[in-house]
């Protein structure tokens, strides 16, 4: 049986709004596993982002709880959550979160000058294909580059795991496989355990597994036998 990375045991998050409870999370159960690349699938307002968001360390959940390999989440401190995710965890979200007035390599190194174990910047953006672009500005790189750089900024720390929210959102489809190309390559190259959130249900077909959220909770979960590369998904 693969290693367990993540296993949640009854998550929920609720958000009083002072007159009606809301619950992204109503009871969430599941374990993801070292070197998979799961795609979470499901409409907006199902949950996905706020799984992601716990499991990233970004907030806390209501109740339930949620473990790390051995490390216990749930009740850790915001310093401690800061530590894990600066050690652990990578992030990737739709919009690409650069400093406009750096080079795509200064925007690397904003992770590599705190993290614990870095790889140059330049190796980094090597493996994303923007070697010959790492002198460059956001405003000089396609939507695909500046991706490209995010992603480049995540995995410079050498996380264990790389949590994606809608990395394709604000891409056109060619552009987008080339992104996810890359993710794709960051998973076997390295194993890393890598979270995949888009509202395209074809890109559940690259993946080792996908993981359906409705209302909250997880309606199915899918393994897939036979999976695709980026360049064939037809989108």
């Amino acid at each position: 049986m693969a290693d367990v990375i993540f296993r949640t045991q009854g998550i929920t998050k609720v958000y009083d709004t002072g007159e009606v409870q809301v619950f992204a999370l109503a009871g969430v159960d599941l374990e993801l596993y070292k070197g998979e690349l799961t795609v979470l699938l499901g409409p907006s307002g199902s949950g996905k982002s706020t799984l992601l968001n716990i499991l990233g360390g970004l907030d806390h959940a209501t109740d339930g709880r949620v473990w790390f390999e051995d490390t216990e989440l749930t009740d850790l401190p915001d310093r401690g959550l800061t530590k894990y995710r600066r050690d652990h965890v990578g992030f990737v979200f739709q919009f690409y979160n650069l400093v406009p007035s750096l080079t795509a390599r200064e925007n690397v190194q904003l992770v590599t000058d705190v993290a614990p174990d870095p790889m140059p910047a330049e190796e980094a953006l090597a493996l994303v294909g923007l070697g010959k672009r790492m002198d460059h500005f956001p405003s000089e790189m396609s939507g695909g580059e500046q991706q490209r750089v995010a992603i480049a900024r995540a995995i410079a720390k050498r996380p264990q795991i790389l949590l994606c929210d809608e990395p394709t959102g604000a891409l056109d489809s060619t552009t987008g496989v080339q992104v996810l190309e890359v993710l794709r390559d960051i998973n076997e190259r390295f194993g890393t355990t890598t979270v995949v959130i888009t509202h395209n249900a074809e890109i559940q077909r690259m993946a080792h597994r996908v993981i359906f959220f409705q209302d909250g909770k997880i309606s199915e979960v899918r393994t897939n036998e036979t999976r695709l590369s980026p360049s064939e998904i037809v989108w």
